[in-house]
């Protein structure tokens, strides 16, 4: 059986507000399926995995959630090119990843 936490138990509230934006971000950069629940809890995983390893930056947080909602936009087959994103004044992600700073 799998054990329950709250995640508001586990963070402070600065810590789950940088979640929170970091989330919105990363939503905010996908076109497609941005508001879905199922593409919302794979982004919020992946924030929470950044999180529970010791990076609670909000840069960090978002670096992470970016790159999950990078991955996502792949597998739909969603693409951007550098060029367009440079436009839009979004940066382009190759790849991200959470990492311990205090290892």
């Amino acid at each position: 059986m799998k054990k329950t936490v709250m995640i508001a138990e586990s963070f402070d509230s600065r810590t789950l507000a940088n979640m929170e934006v970091a989330l919105e971000r990363a939503c905010k950069g996908l076109s497609i399926g941005a508001e879905e629940h199922r593409v919302r809890r794979r982004i919020a995983k992946k924030i929470l995995k950044c999180a529970e390893r010791g990076d609670i930056t909000l840069g960090g947080l978002t670096a992470a959630a970016r790159a999950a909602a990078t991955e996502l936009g792949v597998a739909h087959g969603e693409r951007r090119d550098q060029s367009r994103s440079l436009k839009s004044g979004r940066p382009v992600i190759e790849a991200a990843s959470c990492t311990n700073k205090y290892s």
